[in-house]
């Protein structure tokens, strides 16, 4: 661990429990856990704060973590509070220079952020597969049912799957690191996930 521990706040899926009749934020107990193996303090934000900003100015993150779940409304997702929420962290990241870092749904929100099309793709629950580019040549898991074939600047194509799915985007100037597998999800985290979080935070 270091010697002093930064916050790092992380989103959450919107569950629907009809017998409640509850919208509830919830969110995978591995994502902190994660967090927590880069060395940083793990904060969530609801999907339901209006002043988004002043909730960055009293935690003063190391950075913003956008999780997986729930699709976009625009490709039939049913949490338009959610995308609120991405798309508000993303334009503070942005304003403030706050390092950003998206998975799945996450890295969705950055595509979309950035105009670049997703679509509908089979094949891509559930399994393992192969990414290559300039990280190299990994193994990752995969639950996504959308996906992006082509990028637009200033984002960077990092890795790709062997069906042509872009799998993962970087942009060093805008301090984005986004990728399509779940860090989390791994039995155990991999040192690769682990190091390139630490790198973007700081």
């Amino acid at each position: 661990m270091r010697s002093f521990v930064r916050p790092v706040i992380y989103t959450q899926r919107v569950e629907t429990i009809e017998s409640y009749q509850e919208r509830r934020d919830c969110a995978d107990q591995n994502i902190p856990k994660f967090i927590q193996a880069c060395g940083y303090l793990p904060i969530p934000v609801p999907n339901v704060i209006d002043r988004l900003e002043y909730y960055l100015d009293c935690i003063e993150p190391a950075g913003i973590m956008l999780t997986g779940g729930n699709s976009l409304v625009r490709y039939e997702g049913t949490a338009p509070e959610r995308d609120k929420t991405d798309l508000t962290l993303i334009c503070l990241a942005q304003e403030r220079n706050i390092p950003l870092y998206g998975f799945c749904r996450g890295m969705q929100s950055i595509l979309d952020y950035f105009n670049c099309e997703l679509q509908t793709v089979e094949g891509h629950v559930a399994v393992r597969h192969i990414v290559d580019g300039q990280w190299g040549s990994m193994e990752v898991n995969s639950y996504h049912n959308q996906a992006c074939f082509r990028v637009k600047e200033p984002l960077q194509v990092m890795a790709v799957s062997q069906d042509g799915v872009i799998e993962a985007v970087a942009c060093d100037e805008k301090r984005i690191v986004a990728t399509m597998w779940h860090p989390e999800r791994e039995k155990y985290f991999a040192k690769s996930d682990i190091e390139r979080a630490q790198r973007l935070f700081g």
